[in-house]
């Protein structure tokens, strides 16, 4: 037996699945898609069923991609599955649109009227059992997020009914509203603050600041959370319990290839994580010590701002702008969180419904959205040259973000659709539900991504290894020097740059750059191939052909832009 969630996006279908599967939960993308759908397990009756968690729908005739997954999961239920519609009761009419659509299937069906707390705090009035006898199916006052209704609803589910409501497709709208004139009842009140609230949020000006200000404390957050656990944490861990084990193990190997492929170079007898390049030293350290702490804090952050009902806020206020680059509103989150860290950035792709979308939204992070360790060491490499030094480097970033977005939406094929996004009331976050969101993501995350990083570091690796990478800075260096006019170490730090970004902006202080050279040197770090963390990331969301077709993108525009920058700063300078 299953039971297939299926309802209006922002309805709360997450926090009803939550409360009835517990934490038997597994979060997998649609095949062929980037659509995840979560699946858990629940008993009814005294028997074990699947609770599918479909994507949310505002109509079972699909306008994109998640829409046309949850039709299509609902065209496979079989005569004793349950479709368990989950309702907005704040906003009725809205919501019964697609129940209408549903009770036509002629499948077993229970309607979850979620939110019903909300509904009585904003003066809706809601006649659910005479609602229930005109649908034909039970109708469950619910409230999730602190377990409301949840027992009665999963007692509903192992008796629901078949309703034999009948209407016309061509005036369901109509018939929704004759509904709601006999079971819902309007009274006036006041707007709440955080209403108001909600209201500033999406006006231009008031709305701007409050982004401004969101922003830079999630940022901040992302940053002091991922930061604290790596320094407070992960490297104690390490250097307590994991270094002497190495050390151990580096004594007894003795040297050699082995050596140098599991424990990596060695800093005068120390092991250091980010330079050893070691599969078992810093093949570790990178996915678990420097990208695991980073995703967390961003699903933290993330997850709030989802259950809180400010991501589509700042999804409309950001709209007409990323349009511009081929991407809607939503496209401006991933950005802005690849700030904290590329990796997270790539995955907040997902929420975007074209292939286009998101081949433009990762191919613009990656190449011109620096991550704040790089940030870190960009600011103390390029600030002893001074302020015009700094603004040199991240004003050519952001120009080449936005000449680069334009190109690649009239060069890329695929639909740019419109953002149909619907605006939820301002909430507080389940602090319970947060947490269970939080680890399934970071579960999901450490399944998919961590084998591809690791994979990538002992590629790295053998690089350093079998000494290619001291070939590829031989090869690059009539590049290095006549093109982008940098002394022929600096093609060492570019080759790093694939494994560590901010480890390689670090390589470049001993090199004593001009500030013309470290303008350069730093724009051409940051557009090029991202770290392979980021890489990792991109084959598993683009494919290997899309990866390559992104590669070639950031490998062109990096030696663009740096041939044109060192030329200009010549003259300039």
């Amino acid at each position: 037996m299953k039971v297939f969630l299926a309802g209006n996006p922002n309805v709360g279908k997450s926090a009803v699945f939550n409360r009835l599967t517990g934490l038997n939960v597994i979060v997998s993308n649609y095949p062929g898609t980037t659509v995840e759908i979560a699946r858990g397990t629940m008993r009814i009756a005294g028997r074990r069923a699947e609770v599918v968690d479909l994507p949310g729908t505002y109509t079972l005739e699909p306008t994109c991609k998640a829409e046309e997954v949850a039709v299509h999961v609902l065209a496979q239920a079989q005569d004793t599955d349950v479709i368990l519609n989950i309702v907005d009761s704040t906003n009725l009419e809205r919501n019964l649109g697609l129940t209408l659509q549903l009770l036509k299937r002629r499948s077993p069906m229970v309607v979850a009227l979620n939110l019903w707390d909300k509904a009585r705090h904003t003066g809706v009035q809601i006649n659910d059992a005479l609602l229930q006898e005109i649908l034909g199916v039970p109708c469950v006052p619910v409230v999730a997020l602190t377990g409301e209704g949840v027992k009665t609803l999963a007692e509903h589910l192992a008796r629901p009914k078949v309703s034999s409501y009948e209407f016309e497709d061509a005036r369901r709208w109509e018939t929704v509203g004759a509904i709601l004139q006999k079971v819902q009842h309007l009274s006036h009140r006041h707007h709440s603050l955080l209403e108001r609230l909600g209201d500033a949020s999406l006006r231009p000006f008031t709305g701007g600041l409050i982004a401004l200000l969101v922003l830079g404390l999630s940022l901040a957050a992302v940053n002091v959370i991922g930061e604290g656990l790596i320094q407070c944490v992960i490297e104690p861990i390490f250097a307590k319990a994991w270094t002497p084990l190495m050390l151990r193990l580096s004594a007894h190997l003795e040297g050699g290839f082995l050596h140098d492929l599991l424990i990596g170079k060695l800093d005068h007898g120390n092991i250091s994580y980010g330079e050893s390049f070691g599969l078992l030293t810093t093949g570790l350290f990178v996915p678990f010590g420097v990208v695991l702490p980073y995703v967390f804090a961003f699903y933290l952050v993330l997850s709030f701002l989802e259950d809180s009902g400010y991501l589509p806020r700042l999804a409309v206020l950001f709209d007409r702008f990323m349009h511009a680059v081929g991407l809607h509103g939503m496209g401006a989150i991933p950005m802005l969180l690849g700030l904290g860290c590329n990796v997270p950035g790539a995955l907040a792709a997902r929420t975007l419904e074209s292939g286009k979308e998101r081949f433009i939204c990762i191919t613009l992070m990656a190449i011109t959205v620096p991550c704040m360790a790089q940030i870190a060491m960009i600011v103390g490499l390029a600030g002893r040259c001074g302020v015009g030094a700094l603004t040199a480097i991240f004003g050519t970033l952001f120009m080449v973000w936005l000449l680069l977005g334009l190109l690649l939406k009239r060069m890329i094929r695929g639909e740019s659709p419109e953002l149909l996004q619907d605006i939820p009331p301002y909430r507080i976050p389940y602090l319970r539900g947060l947490a269970k969101k939080v680890w399934t993501r970071l579960v999901s995350f450490t399944l998919e991504a961590v084998p591809f990083v690791f994979v990538g570091v002992l590629l790295v690796n053998l690089l350093y290894t079998v000494g290619l990478v001291r070939v590829i800075g031989r090869v690059l260096s009539p590049v290095i020097v006549g093109l982008l006019g940098l002394p022929p170490e600096a093609a060492a730090a570019l080759v790093v740059g694939f494994l560590r970004k901010d480890v390689a902006v670090g390589m470049l202080a001993p090199l004593h750059l001009s500030p013309g050279q470290t303008v350069v040197a730093c724009v051409v770090l940051a557009l090029s191939f991202p770290c392979v963390a980021t890489c990792a990331v991109m084959i598993r969301e683009l494919g290997i052909s899309g990866t390559l077709k992104a590669a070639a993108i950031m490998l062109t525009t990096s030696m663009v832009v740096g041939g044109l920058l060192n030329l200009t700063l010549r003259i300039i300078l």
